[in-house]
């Protein structure tokens, strides 16, 4: 929106042209994000706790979430809401890949809202069921899936490449395109949400992946770039950097509130969109299995989830303590602040491990 208004008043002062760099953008798009989250986020936060009913909290988990009944959550409309404001005010919206990731953003954000209204306003613990959550999911998903084939401009949008080998590259039929999309989309969706059980976990290492896609967006989207490291070149998806700005500032916003002792929780709003809206950007810059590096914590929390569930269904033993496995440190005797600091220290490494991918071919 700004940005052509900018354009136009380039014609009558050269300074306006700042404004078509991606990294100013940017930058301007997280700080946007930030500031309205911050004044915002009383105001959601109070509403919120006007609705009466607090995350639902797990009878067979650590004693010490039990004082965590009552707190408002879904309070990832805030995320939502400030990212949406700030990429629609600073971004290219004559970019296809803007308004693909903004409407997975928002399709996800629909499925989470509603399973958090049945759990808070219904009072139904169990929430949505799992097969309509997933079966929302997976529509939303195939759709994007299908919409970044069939629109793919270049040879290298639907190419599966493999990080740390410049030359192995396997180019993608429409099934397996947007098979790998689907997977990508709907996985980190449900990894991210799993991983919403303590206060600031998930948040944290979503803000660096996030920054770290925004550096491969950027570099995708940059012929000179792309080539110089050898990564695909996808023109358009460097615009997609003003969205991961506006995540990251946006996630530091929501942190403000949501460090422990949690003012506020995200919930499935917030968890499934950003979830699928990193799969979704990983699809779009070729980057799907740097993602599985960088959200390492989210797959971790996942596989967890999985050992656990198929150890107990095949041999009536649990693995873990509880599952996701934030909670069996917990119940090891960690405090919560130690579990989640060292979680996104580990996040941390990640991120700089897939970055360096960026070198290393």
């Amino acid at each position: 929106m700004l940005l052509e208004l900018a354009r136009w008043l380039q014609g009558l002062e050269n300074f306006f042209g700042l404004f078509g760099y991606l990294t100013f953008r940017g930058i301007l798009a997280a700080l946007t994000a930030l500031f309205l989250s911050l004044w915002w986020g009383p105001a959601v936060i109070r509403r919120l706790g006007q609705l009466k009913g607090g995350q639902p909290i797990r009878k067979d988990g650590p004693q010490s979430h039990f004082s965590k009944a009552g707190t408002p959550t879904m309070g990832g409309a805030l995320i939502l809401i400030t990212v949406l404001a700030s990429v629609l005010l600073w971004g290219d919206l004559r970019n296809k890949y803007v308004w693909t990731v903004l409407l997975v953003m928002v399709a996800f954000g629909a499925i989470g809202w509603y399973d958090d209204w049945i759990k808070i306003v219904k009072r139904d613990p169990n929430g949505l069921k799992s097969r309509w959550k997933y079966l929302l999911q997976s529509i939303f998903g195939l759709a994007a899936g299908l919409y970044l084939y069939l629109y793919a401009d270049v040879p290298a949008a639907t190419t599966f490449y493999v990080p740390f080998f410049k030359s192995v590259a396997l180019p993608l039929a429409g099934i397996g395109f947007v098979a790998i999309a689907y997977f990508w989309i709907v996985g980190f969706s449900n990894a991210v949400n799993l991983t919403d059980g303590l206060d600031g976990l998930a948040i944290m290492p979503t803000v660096l992946v996030a920054c770290a896609l925004g550096v491969f967006a950027y570099a995708s989207g940059n012929a000179v770039f792309s080539n110089y490291l050898q990564i695909p070149p996808v023109p358009g998806a460097g615009e997609l950097i003003i969205i991961c700005a506006a995540i990251a500032g946006a996630g530091l916003g929501f942190l403000w509130f949501n460090t422990y002792p949690a003012m506020v929780f995200m919930g499935d709003i917030g968890a499934l969109a950003l979830g699928a809206v990193l799969g979704t950007i990983a699809v779009i810059v070729r980057q799907e299995l740097v993602l599985v590096v960088m959200g390492g914590i989210f797959v971790i929390e996942t596989l967890s989830v999985m050992i656990q569930v198929a150890s107990f269904k095949l041999t009536g033993k649990r693995v873990f303590r509880m599952a996701p496995i934030h909670h069996h440190f917990e119940l090891k005797g960690w405090p919560e602040p130690r579990v989640i600091v060292r979680f996104w220290i580990i996040s941390v490494i990640l991120v700089l491990v897939g970055l360096a991918t960026l070198k290393v071919r």
